[in-house]
C-alpha cells in the first residue's frame, strides 16, 4: 500500500489504561493513523476522548453502532481499515460482530468475549466475512519469547515433559474496585468481567504464552479458584494443574493479591535434553539450562538469535525492548494481513498474531477452568475447540 492504514477504537478514552497502549503500538511503525472513535458509553466523554486526541469532530461518536453505520456509508478513500476494541469483556463481542459485518477488520483485546458462547458466533461471523481479526495477547511479541519457540520448535530441548506458567501481581490484594478505581471495578464486576475475574485478566495470558511457545494443548484440567479479598465477587486468585496431549504436565498459577508483586508473567519449560525460562519483567532474556553444562542466557538483538526473533528487534543489543515493543511486534503483523485484505491480495504467509482461533481456545480454556472449580477442583476434560 502506498498509504498508513486508518483505524478507529472503541473504548479507550478518558481513564482507561489500554486504549493509550493500543494506540502506541499501532502507530509505533507508523503504519496507521487513528481518525475515528467510539471512546465511551458516554456521548459527551467520547467527545472530550475525541478531542483530546485532536480528531475530527465529525468522527467522534456517541456509540459504536452510530460508528459503524456512519464510517461504512463513507467512500472507500476515506473508509476505515479496521477497528480496535478495548472495551470491557461483556462489550467485546456486539461491537466485533456489528463491525465485521460492515466490512470491517477488527483488532480486540483479550480476553475475546464475555463468555464461551459469544466466541464461538463471533468465530462464525469471521469465517463468514473473512475479515482479519486479531486477539492482543502481546506477550507473543516478545522476541525471546519467539526465539523460546523457536528452540522447541528445532528439538533443543527434545520431548517437552513439565511447564510451569505464573503470572502473580498484587494491585487487587484490597478492596481496590470499593474506592471508585475503574480498571478494578469492571474486573471484579460478572456483569462486565464474565464468570471469572484473575483468570480472564491474566491468567488467559498464561495459557496462551503456554501454548504459543510450546505448541501444546491441553487434554485436562484441575482447578482451584479463590477469591481473598472479602465481599470481592469474582476470584483474585488460581490455582491450575493442566495435562496436555501428548503426556506432558503443567502448574498454571495466577493471582492479583500476591502482595508486592507487579506483573511477573514467567515461564519455564523443562523437555528431556534441556530446559528454558523467561519473564516478562526481564523480557530481553531468555535461561537456557542443560544437564551437563552451565546454563546460558540469551540476550535481544543478538546475531545468534533465530531470525523470527531477530526480525522483531527493533534496537540493537544492550537497548531494552519491553512491553510497547511486543505490542508493536503484534500490531506490525496484523497490518500485513489488513493491507492485504485491503488490497484484496491474498493474505501473506507466515503471519504472526493471535487469531480467532486462539480467542476461542482462551474462551474454552476459561470455561472449562470454572466448571472444574464448581465441581470442587476436579480433573475435567478440555473440550474440543
Amino acid at each position: 500500500m502506498h498509504r498508513k492504514l486508518r483505524f478507529g477504537m472503541i473504548g479507550g478514552g478518558r481513564g482507561a489504561f489500554i486504549g493509550a497502549v493500543h494506540r502506541i503500538a499501532a502507530r509505533m511503525d507508523g503504519l496507521a493513523e487513528l481518525v475515528a472513535g467510539a471512546f465511551s458509553s458516554e456521548p459527551e466523554r467520547s467527545k472530550e476522548s475525541g478531542a483530546d486526541l485532536f480528531l475530527d469532530p465529525a468522527r467522534v461518536y456517541g456509540s459504536y453502532v452510530e460508528m459503524a453505520k456512519a464510517e461504512a456509508a463513507r467512500p472507500a478513500s476515506e473508509r476505515l481499515d479496521f477497528v480496535v476494541i478495548v472495551t470491557p469483556n461483556h462489550l467485546h463481542f456486539a461491537p466485533a460482530k456489528i463491525f465485521l459485518e460492515s466490512g470491517f477488520n477488527v483488532v480486540c483485546d483479550k480476553p475475546m468475549t464475555f463468555s464461551l458462547p459469544e466466541a464461538r458466533k463471533l468465530r462464525a461471523v469471521v469465517k463468514k466475512t473473512g475479515k482479519v481479526f486479531a486477539l492482543t495477547h502481546n506477550y507473543t511479541g516478545h522476541a525471546m519469547v519467539k526465539q523460546a519457540r523457536d528452540l522447541v520448535r528445532g528439538g533443543a530441548l527434545g520431548e517437552i515433559r513439565k511447564v510451569v506458567a505464573e503470572y502473580p501481581q498484587g494491585w487487587l490484594s484490597t478492596a481496590l474496585e470499593k474506592t471508585g478505581q475503574k480498571q478494578a471495578s469492571w474486573r471484579t464486576d460478572p456483569k462486565r468481567s464474565g464468570s471469572v475475574g484473575c483468570v480472564g485478566d491474566i491468567g488467559t495470558h498464561a495459557e496462551n504464552l503456554t501454548r504459543y511457545i510450546t505448541g501444546l494443548h491441553i487434554d485436562s484440567l484441575c482447578a482451584d479458584l479463590t477469591t481473598f479479598v472479602p465481599g470481592r465477587k469474582l476470584d483474585d486468585d488460581a490455582n491450575i494443574l493442566l495435562r496436555f496431549k501428548g503426556g506432558a504436565k503443567g502448574v498454571l498459577h495466577t493471582s492479583q493479591i500476591s502482595v508486592g508483586e507487579e506483573n511477573n508473567l514467567s515461564i519455564r519449560v523443562h523437555g528431556t535434553k534441556s530446559s528454558i525460562e523467561w519473564a516478562q519483567e526481564r523480557p530481553n532474556e531468555l535461561i537456557v539450562k542443560y544437564p551437563d553444562k552451565p546454563r546460558q542466557i540469551w540476550r535481544c538483538g543478538t546475531g545468534y538469535l533465530s531470525p523470527a526473533a531477530q526480525l522483531v528487534a527493533r534496537v540493537p543489543a544492550g537497548h531494552p525492548e519491553g512491553y510497547l515493543e511486543a505490542f508493536g511486534n503484534i500490531y506490525r503483523e496484523v497490518f500485513r494481513a489488513v493491507a492485504a485484505e485491503v488490497a484484496g491480495a491474498k493474505a501473506p504467509e507466515n503471519l504472526d498474531f493471535p487469531t480467532i482461533d486462539d480467542g476461542v481456545e482462551g474462551m474454552v480454556f476459561i470455561d472449562t477452568v470454572v466448571k472444574s472449580h464448581r465441581r470442587g477442583a476436579k480433573w475435567v476434560k478440555f473440550p474440543a475447540v
